[in-house]
């Protein structure tokens, strides 16, 4: 008797193990939306996405497994951003990582999803935070002092020629982060004796017009404010400015 009643307590833990375990309700999977201006076609863009997917996997968050992550991708085409943004806020995600110059976009589609900005300029200077300390918005992530910087590399272009009088400074206009850069540009240009020229190029389309007309105003040098669609086209960037080292020969 004792054994027959052993047996069936077994049986009857084997039965309702699996029972209790199916009761449980299953883990959600978290949801991550990931807007970007540019393509993995963009090798940077590329080895940017897969260093996130390490970064997620070293705190224990495997895509496919435990999170899955919701891509979006305007093609160098900020005209789609507004869109693809909302397209993402629709999609109840639990947060949304976005690139600039998608981080205006991510802001305006949504208040209460949690957005981590990337790439973001002087994330104060932007308007996308009020402060680093407490951003008092829906919205976190990396601030860079980019106008900084630029007065900075105008600095050096003076002290490496010190002749130099006149530098183009190309720019997107449709990247919020960069009008605050020109500024910093333009009151370091006024300390240093050098006359700036401002060019914008709007997409890759617009690349050689603006050295094209860099070239016709006689610039000795060019700076390139912090943009991916520019930094996604410096091939065009580099080979006009060999056309301007090494221009060809008139007869």
């Amino acid at each position: 008797m004792i054994r027959r009643r052993v047996l069936l307590i077994s049986l009857a833990g084997v039965i309702t193990a699996p029972l209790a375990a199916a009761a449980q309700p299953a883990k959600k999977i978290a949801r991550i939306g990931f807007l970007s201006p540019s393509s993995l076609s963009d090798p940077r863009t590329r080895s940017f996405v897969e260093a996130f997917r390490q970064g997620l996997r070293d705190l224990g968050w495997v895509e496919g497994q435990n999170v899955t992550i919701e891509y979006r991708w305007a093609e160098e085409r900020t005209e789609r951003l507004a869109e693809l943004a909302g397209d993402l806020a629709r999609l109840n995600i639990d947060v949304l990582v976005a690139t600039s110059p998608a981080i205006q976009a991510a802001k305006r589609a949504t208040r209460t999803i949690p957005i981590v900005m990337t790439n973001a300029g002087d994330a104060i200077a932007t308007g996308f935070v009020v402060s680093l300390a407490r951003p008092e918005a829906n919205i976190t992530g990396l601030s860079m002092m980019g106008g900084e910087l630029v007065a900075k590399q105008l600095q050096i272009l003076k002290e490496v020629v010190p002749t130099l009088s006149r530098v183009a400074v190309l720019s997107n206009p449709t990247n919020s982060s960069n009008p605050p850069q020109l500024r910093y540009a333009l009151d370091a240009a006024q300390i240093l004796g050098v006359r700036l020229h401002p060019v914008e190029a709007r997409g890759p389309g617009e690349i050689d017009g603006a050295f094209a007309e860099m070239t016709k105003e006689r610039t000795g040098a060019v700076i390139l404010l912090l943009d991916s669609m520019l930094v996604a086209n410096r091939h065009t960037s580099l080979s006009w400015q060999r056309r301007a080292a090494c221009p060809p020969s008139t007869a």
